[in-house]
């Protein structure tokens, strides 16, 4: 299967900042964390790592189409 610059360009766009989003929850559980366990995000890698995914998640761009739409 054969992927053009324009997708591949436009799934990058979509996952990367999932990407960085999970290894930004990861170092801060990591480097900062919570030896207590009573934080519930830091305490738990796993936890850390979806939530930070889930954090650049929410900085993925709109596509134009969307935009369009709404300001209409």
């Amino acid at each position: 299967m054969e992927f053009s610059q324009s997708q591949i360009i436009k799934w990058s766009k979509r996952i990367l900042p999932v990407v960085f989003g999970a290894a930004g929850g990861y170092a801060y559980y990591y480097f900062i964390g919570c030896a207590s366990g009573t934080c519930p995000i830091s305490s738990n890698s796993y936890i850390s790592t979806v939530y930070g995914g889930i954090m650049g998640a929410l900085l993925i761009p709109r596509d134009s189409k969307a935009k369009e739409e709404m300001e209409t």
